[in-house]
């Protein structure tokens, strides 16, 4: 098995529940490149590492929003994503959407299926998406495993200049029969990786004209 492979996959989809840590450890950098930080750290009773990665980019509120929701796109710039679609589009701040990831034979594949709400903050003007599971929301995909427990979360907060900051928490459990240690070894480099290509994608024209009737952006 290439499991170097293997591990880059689950590296932007890591990380779970079992009944290890004690209590949630700090935040530890483990990478700091053309303006991108990757953090990881061990959550409350988890044995795998929960990620964090930030950055910074000049564009809206609404954008990041826009290309989020854009579904088809992340073949295109989130890692190792195979597929991906739309479900159901409940309304401009939710919907709920399908996503696969491809890994490395003899590895089954794993997919996901998701709600995703956005909405901002009307005191500080925080843009939130809230990503949820919902496992059981669309027919099993034959050679898949299903990932059953996940929740992550964006935050973008504006800065002066036209600045935001993104920041991405993520927590899921993988499933099937992979073990803690083995997906711990590398979760850096797919959420880096996403970050980089989703820095150059957003300036999109089509992201960067959206508006959200529920966001107001800095004046």
């Amino acid at each position: 098995m290439k499991k170097s492979a293997f591990l880059l996959v689950f590296s932007f989809l890591v990380l779970s529940f079992s009944p290890a840590q004690a209590e949630t450890e700090p935040w530890q950098l483990q990478k700091l490149d053309k303006g991108i930080s990757v953090y990881t750290q061990f959550a409350k009773g988890s044995d795998y590492k929960e990620l964090k990665a930030v950055c910074q980019i000049k564009t809206s509120l609404s954008s990041i929003i826009a290309l989020s929701n854009d579904v088809e796109s992340y073949p295109k710039w989130s890692y190792k994503c195979e597929n991906s679609r739309i479900i159901k589009e409940i309304s401009d701040q939710e919907l709920i959407r399908y996503q696969s990831v491809t890994v490395p034979w003899p590895v089954d594949k794993r997919d996901m299926v998701v709600k995703a709400h956005s909405y901002q903050d009307p005191k500080t003007g925080v843009v939130h998406q809230k990503v949820t599971c919902m496992a059981e929301a669309a027919p099993a995909v034959n050679g898949y495993v299903r990932v059953k427990e996940l929740r992550a979360m964006w935050t973008i907060t504006p800065l002066k200049n036209g600045m935001v900051e993104v920041e991405y928490l993520l927590l899921v459990d993988p499933g099937g029969s992979v073990p803690a240690w083995v997906v711990n070894l590398a979760v850096v480099d797919g959420p880096y990786e996403t970050a980089l290509k989703m820095k150059e994608f957003v300036m999109k024209e089509k992201y960067q004209s959206a508006v959200y009737s529920f966001i107001s952006e800095p004046k």
